[in-house]
């Protein structure tokens, strides 16, 4: 999701980064020229090697490693990273339960996760929830895998996580196709 109106939710997510960054689903790099300087390193992770051929066209500086892997399987150990940002990624990934328990896994204690993703419409919305519903089988097929129906702050707070600022909105577009959840979360502590 790359169109200019998205740029104002980029920056902003993006803007919260610190530290050691793990970006999952990262593409074509579309966010890497944003990452603020206190952010000391970005592995940027994509499973599609041509999306990343492009993220690595677009690095500024040193600080940037692309590489191809699933975020169901991170290769990295334990607490390895300060913070991991996903825009607009959550919403394609097969096993996405799977993939924010690795979020989890990697994060360092205190670390944080951004996001920024669309999905299922709030119920007050139940006609723009029963398009989505109708749309997502044919809408997978046709862009990557996308299900415009997962609701994102239950997936995230299943996986063990804590959301601790939630903004949601519609972008500009058709709105089966534009509720957004720009986010960040942390790791929920053991009961």
């Amino acid at each position: 999701m790359r169109t200019g109106r998205l740029a104002p939710y980029r920056q902003r997510v993006i803007a919260q980064a610190n530290g050691r960054v793990l970006e999952i689903g990262a593409g074509s790099g579309l966010n890497l020229p944003l990452y603020p300087a206190r952010v000391s390193e970005v592995v940027a992770l994509d499973s599609h090697a041509r999306l990343l051929a492009m993220a690595r066209g677009r690095q500024c500086a040193a600080r940037f490693t692309c590489v191809e892997a699933s975020a169901e399987t991170i290769p990295w150990d334990n607490a390895s990273f300060d913070t991991v940002v996903s825009t607009w990624t959550l919403c394609s990934i097969p096993g996405v339960a799977q993939a924010l328990r690795e979020v989890r896994r990697v994060l360092r204690p205190g670390g944080r996760f951004l996001f920024v993703e669309h999905g299922l419409a709030p119920e007050a919305d139940a006609s723009v929830r029963r398009w989505q519903q109708r749309l997502t089988p044919a809408w997978r097929r046709v862009a990557g895998g996308c299900h415009l129906n997962r609701a994102i702050p239950e997936i995230v707070r299943q996986a063990g996580f804590e959301i601790t600022y939630l903004e949601t909105s519609y972008v500009e577009g058709p709105r089966p196709m534009t509720f957004t959840y720009e986010g960040w979360a942390s790791v929920r502590p053991a009961d």
